[in-house]
């Protein structure tokens, strides 16, 4: 059952309330689906993914992905941050510990940003953005905010440098309105 408040009740919209309550009523429904039962660590493929938090674009149910079959990372924009780099790292680390020493070869990383994407609205707060980005505020315009298909190129570089040789990156768009992704750098 679905719970909802009015958050404006003279103009009567509802939103809907998703509580721990609700949360654990779901979790039983997927427990008891047994799809977590025997999921490795390790994605099952050779995927990984960063994208954004918008709730719009679950990188998993847009590209219909399963759980496992994918490493992905989600964050403001699905930019690729100093931060992020550092996370990757970690990850890598844990891939070695799990694989003995022996990581798989190769990969796909996949740099995912929308259209309509928030952090256009923090434009206004180069301070804000300089800090996530870890760079002056006076070098912002180098990171396309304003411009998905831009930032998607710039950040599938940075990664590409980031990334050993043998995992190739691409950078996707995903379109809010249309639902589909056009791949901006194969």
């Amino acid at each position: 059952m679905r719970h909802y408040r009015h958050d404006h009740p003279e103009r009567g919209t509802l939103r809907l309330v998703i509580d721990t309550d609700e949360l654990v009523r779901r979790n039983a429904g997927f427990a008891a689906s047994g799809a977590q039962v025997g999921l490795p660590l390790l994605s099952t493929g050779n995927l990984r993914l960063i994208g954004c938090v918008d709730p719009r674009v679950d990188p998993s149910h847009v590209l219909g992905l399963a759980a496992g079959d994918a490493v992905v990372m989600r964050n403001v924009g699905g930019r690729v941050t100093p931060a992020a780099l550092r996370s990757w790292a970690m990850l890598a680390k844990v891939v070695e510990a799990r694989s003995h020493g022996r990581p798989p070869p190769g990969g796909q990383m996949v740099v995912l940003h929308h259209t309509d994407c928030g952090i256009t609205d923090l434009a206004p707060y180069p301070d804000l953005l300089a800090e996530f980005f870890e760079i002056p505020a006076a070098s912002l315009e180098q990171k396309a905010v304003l411009d998905p298909y831009a930032s998607v190129a710039i950040d599938v570089e940075l990664m590409r440098r980031a990334m050993p040789p043998a995992v190739r990156v691409s950078g996707l768009v995903y379109d809010v309105d249309t639902g589909l992704v056009q791949v901006v750098v194969p």
